[in-house]
């Protein structure tokens, strides 16, 4: 009599890692120093006369570049971490996107001073004649309150609401960088704004999508008709998505 095979267990998830606070401050020197690795790489670049024919429009287009990738890598956070369980992955998120801000700001100066010179004319004459250059500085202005109330003590002061509110401006940053990105570029060169613009779809598309799930009966975990289902009254301990410093 043929015998079937026995069936495989389901196999057990493993729990979430969470780091110790010790590998915690690890992690985040390291990412510390890769993130400035862009910075370090191009002020070599930049003195060692190695960004080409225009090296001042090069490092432009590369501040630019790292901007977006770190401001792509901060909107990434929340997905990661609700895809993989890793919760402590948005203890680096602040991390992250200051140094969006930081690349930002150096994109700035360089234009600031590198290609306009300081010359007070020529900047004023950019900000209110090219749309490009306004959309640009627009951009940045809309980063400065996100950086500047970044810290546990800003989010005290706000509240938790008023403080989420203002943070979600983050994604008509990223939306205006877009625009500002594929507007700087020629055609030939569009491969790259256009992955930038297919991945920051997908991070807003997900995000669009999590949010219609959690407003749907099954979502809230309704039964079918809408009906609220009756759970019994517990209490449970809130989630902190940023740890008070000691």
């Amino acid at each position: 009599m043929h015998q079937s095979p026995p069936r495989r267990s389901a196999p057990i998830p493993l729990p979430p890692y969470t780091p110790g606070r010790g590998m915690l401050a690890t992690i985040k020197i390291v990412l510390f120093a890769v993130c400035l690795i862009p910075a370090v790489r191009l002020a070599t670049a930049l003195l060692g006369d190695n960004l080409g024919p225009n090296p001042i429009e090069e490092l432009q287009k590369d501040l630019g570049f790292w901007t977006l990738t770190f401001l792509w890598i901060t909107l990434a956070v929340t997905p990661l971490r609700q895809l993989t369980g890793q919760h402590w992955l948005v203890r680096l998120r602040r991390m992250l996107g200051l140094f969006a801000f930081f690349y930002g700001c150096l994109h700035f100066a360089n234009w600031l001073g590198l290609d306009m010179g300081f010359d007070g004319e020529l900047i004023v004459d950019d900000l209110t004649k090219r749309p490009f250059a306004i959309l640009g500085f627009a951009t940045l202005l809309l980063m400065v309150p996100l950086a500047a109330t970044s810290s546990n003590r800003a989010i005290k002061w706000l509240g938790g609401k008023r403080w989420q509110a203002l943070h979600r401006s983050v994604y008509a940053v990223a939306i205006l960088g877009m625009v500002h990105y594929l507007w700087g570029v020629k055609k030939i060169a569009l491969t790259t704004p256009l992955i930038f613009a297919a991945l920051l779809a997908v991070l807003l598309g997900y995000r669009a999508w999590d949010r219609a799930r959690r407003f749907t009966p099954a979502g809230r975990g309704e039964p079918p008709g809408g009906m609220p289902r009756v759970v019994p009254t517990v209490t449970v301990q809130p989630v902190r998505f940023m740890e008070r410093p000691k």
